[in-house]
């Protein structure tokens, strides 16, 4: 609790830039009004309560459990055998499950997929995007905690995912391929990349030969790349379905 007021303060100084740009833009600049000036106040206050907490949260709970969970799925009592990749393989599921229950729980996510569901006229289910992304995520961080426990090189995973993307891409309708993009921006927020960090950097301290800095990072890449290609395969699905229907 001695730290709150220092939290407070550095998040209040974090904020206020912002608020700062848009003031003056309103009045300095666009020379209006700014509207319910009142419950801008009071909702700017609330942002700066809510992310001073959430960064307290995150320093006590998230990181350290991370890294705990981390150290623990990789004990002996666990991993037989620590030479053997496919040992792992609690790391890799659990990877996968954290993926998939931060991704649906991202506040950002969810109000993407209601925009695209808005502007789609329905077309774009909102569970159905969310789980589609949340899908790729999980995928994604599976397959970057099984490159920290090999040791492989991040370029290739990133190199040879883009490429994938880009080929999906050239066969994908043009009227998804803006959104299946920011997918991959909107699940790195506030509630994945503190646990997923977490995450990376705790598995690269508890296995032998890893460097935390050269290892531990680059999960989130993997969950930046990975929904991209889980939404574009769910359109081609969906269009390549709604095309052979009416020859059922």
């Amino acid at each position: 609790m001695m730290s709150l007021p220092h939290h407070f303060v550095e998040t209040f100084w974090a904020v206020l830039p912002i608020i700062a740009i848009l003031f003056i833009f309103q009045v300095g600049i666009l020379k209006q009004k700014i509207p319910h000036l009142q419950r801008i106040v009071v909702g700017f206050i609330l942002v700066w309560i809510g992310l001073t907490f959430l960064i307290i949260g995150l320093e006590k709970a998230l990181f350290p459990l991370g890294k705990i969970m981390a150290t623990q799925l990789t004990s002996s009592d666990l991993v037989s055998n620590p030479k053997n990749w496919y040992a792992y393989y609690w790391v890799y599921i659990f990877a996968g499950f954290i993926g998939f229950a931060t991704t649906i729980a991202e506040p950002s996510l969810l109000a993407v997929a209601i925009k695209a569901n808005q502007v789609s006229g329905g077309f774009i289910k909102v569970k159905a995007l969310r789980v589609t992304v949340a899908i790729g995520v999980a995928i994604g961080i599976a397959l970057g905690s099984f490159r920290i426990v090999t040791g492989l090189p991040l370029h290739y995973f990133i190199i040879g995912g883009y490429i994938l993307v880009l080929i999906q891409t050239y066969f994908s309708p043009k009227s998804i391929i803006a959104l299946a993009y920011d997918a991959g921006g909107v699940t790195t927020s506030i509630v994945t990349v503190p646990i997923i960090a977490a995450l990376g950097l705790g598995l690269s301290s508890a296995i032998d030969g890893r460097n935390p800095l050269t290892d531990g990072f680059g999960l989130i890449a993997f969950a930046s790349l990975f929904p991209i290609m889980s939404v574009l395969a769910y359109v081609q699905i969906i269009n390549f379905y709604n095309h052979d229907k009416p020859n059922q």
